[in-house]
């Protein structure tokens, strides 16, 4: 397996800290809001394992990345990802984006198709929206970084099953301003417009304790784009699903792209299509392709 290769990218006005390992198909690796890719460690390894190279980008104020996020929005983020991927000249690649890093990847996906293979959400919030708002606890922070654990036991952050132990996040990196920060970059652009992906292929893997992204969300994907999203759900999971249940994870991201269904991927201009249609089925609660017990 190779070893690291760790890069700072300049992409327009912001330098994007990236980390390279593997050889193979491109996997582009994308975290939650405020949040370093640290925590992929684990996904990351069975990927390069499995013949992928995975790119792991911090986004501006994550890290040692930069980059001014006053006025900044979704397609701005989305840029930068899109910016790192030209610059390494992998394109097209799949792409994984874990609870707000999903978000980047579905604007990306529609920003720019050609450079989207496939997207894979984990914890694939923004329809069904929590009791309260994402980021409303770290408002409360008075350190300028903090790990996982201690925003569930400090701040208050629902990121856990309650079957899960708070310590499976000591090894999350979360900077809480840049959290609401990033969290903020959504506001100006319409869910419509980044919800679907655009045509890209989709797995949707979501715990079914997720408080944060509730379930509903990957359901009302898979009903209203049919059988090109893939739902995965995963009991005594959270919205840190990939630290709570790792190997379920790791397993079912490399079934999908191990089954490789991107070709035949079709790359009209989504911004030429008609604005989905969110009004709700009676069956929004379909049943997920696959349950993992």
């Amino acid at each position: 397996m190779r070893l690291q290769q760790h890069r700072s990218i300049e992409v327009g006005d912001a330098t994007l800290d990236c980390t390279l390992c593997g050889s193979g198909a491109p996997v582009v690796l994308l975290a939650n809001a405020g949040c370093s890719t640290g925590y992929f460690d684990h996904l990351g390894h069975a990927l390069v394992t499995g013949g992928f190279q995975t790119i792991s980008i911090n986004m501006r104020g994550v890290g040692g990345s930069c980059g001014s996020l006053d006025g900044a929005t979704l397609h701005d983020l989305a840029g930068d990802a899109a910016g790192v991927i030209k610059a390494i000249g992998c394109g097209p690649v799949h792409l994984i984006g874990h609870a707000f890093g999903n978000r980047i990847a579905r604007c990306l996906a529609v920003d720019q198709p050609s450079l989207v293979r496939s997207v894979t959400l984990l914890a694939a919030g923004g329809l069904i929206v929590p009791s309260s708002p994402p980021g409303t606890s770290f408002r409360n922070a008075t350190h300028a970084k903090m790990n996982g654990s201690d925003c569930v036991t400090t701040l208050g952050a629902r990121w856990l099953s309650p079957a899960s132990d708070p310590k499976v996040l000591e090894q999350v990196e979360c900077w809480p301003a840049v959290h609401i920060a990033h969290l903020a970059t959504s506001r100006n652009v319409p869910l419509e417009y980044w919800w679907s992906a655009g045509t890209a292929p989709l797995l949707v893997i979501q715990g079914l304790d997720d408080e944060v992204a509730p379930p509903g969300n990957g359901h009302a994907l898979r009903e209203q784009s049919g059988e090109r999203v893939r739902v995965v759900d995963l009991p005594h999971a959270g919205h840190f699903l990939l630290l709570e249940q790792p190997e379920a994870v790791a397993r079912a991201v490399s079934d999908f792209l191990g089954a490789d269904h991107a070709p035949g991927r079709r790359n009209r201009n989504p911004k030429a299509a008609k604005a989905l249609d969110l009004n709700l089925p009676q069956s929004l609660l379909a049943r997920a392709d696959e349950v993992i017990e």
